[in-house]
């Protein structure tokens, strides 16, 4: 339908899972689109797999941990392409850790990859519409555990609900600049980062999937690529004057009781 023809879009955290997604569904309706991460494999392996589909991408190495890596993924894409029009904050950390057994240390990566980061990055990419006098869209891809969450998220959670806060701030700030800034309170959702997740802190065997879904409402779990259609959207024209939106994309409802 080409939602973002002609856009450029920046994805941190766009090498694996919702991220790639978001990327994948961006080039097709016809953005360019650079993405981040930590890894260089498996980001240039996606990169060859947008271009060689007729897309236009760029990898770009940054561990979003450090302080001015989130600043930088935006001036080098700037520099590439020459600004930026959309924004998507998709990189996250889940590491387990309670109230009580959570370390400063744990607290802080926490704090620097789920709140740090989008933060500077929306920052720069803002400055940069601003110098240009232009729209933008920014989106962040936050957590339904935002609401409160499992006692093993704690500083995940943490690092989130502040996340969720600047979303609805900066979107306010920036209203009158045409800048519309949203957020996405995703559940559980089938990714590589997941699989990994289950398998290292909980045990998990290969069927882990299917006794998930099993317990859920919809008998599965959420898939990136229905994450990312509806991302592109937000993103789009076609989402209107929508701003400072924090969505509940999951298949529980807040607040519902048996």
């Amino acid at each position: 339908m080409g939602l973002l023809d002609d856009k450029v879009v920046l994805v941190n955290g766009g090498t694996q899972g919702v991220g790639a997604a978001v990327a994948r569904a961006a080039v097709r309706e016809g953005a360019a689109v650079t993405v981040t991460g930590r890894r260089p494999g498996p980001g240039e392996a996606l990169v060859r797999e947008l271009t060689e589909a007729g897309g236009k991408a760029l990898f770009v190495g940054a561990d979003l941990a450090g302080a001015e890596e989130a600043g930088r993924t935006v001036a080098e894409t700037v520099a590439a392409y020459g600004r930026v029009d959309c924004l998507v904050n998709s990189a996250g950390l889940t590491a387990r850790g309670t109230l009580l057994d959570t370390t400063p240390e744990l607290f802080d990566r926490h704090i620097a990859v789920n709140l740090r980061a989008p933060f500077f990055a929306m920052r720069a990419a803002v400055a940069d519409m601003l110098a240009r006098q232009a729209p933008g869209t920014i989106l962040n891809v936050i957590t339904s555990s935002a609401h409160g969450g499992q006692p093993f998220l704690a500083p995940y959670v943490a690092a989130k609900a502040g996340l969720v806060g600047v979303t609805r701030n900066a979107a306010h700030a920036h209203r009158f600049d045409r800048i519309r800034i949203n957020g996405l309170n995703i559940g559980w959702t089938e990714t590589e980062g997941e699989d990994a997740t289950q398998r290292a802190f909980h045990g998990a065997g290969d069927d882990w999937r299917e006794r998930a879904g099993a317990r859920l409402p919809m008998g599965r779990l959420g898939r990136p690529d229905e994450i990312a259609d509806f991302a592109v959207f937000l993103l789009s024209d076609r989402s209107g004057v929508v701003t400072g939106s924090v969505i509940d994309w999951d298949q529980n409802v807040l607040g519902g009781l048996d």
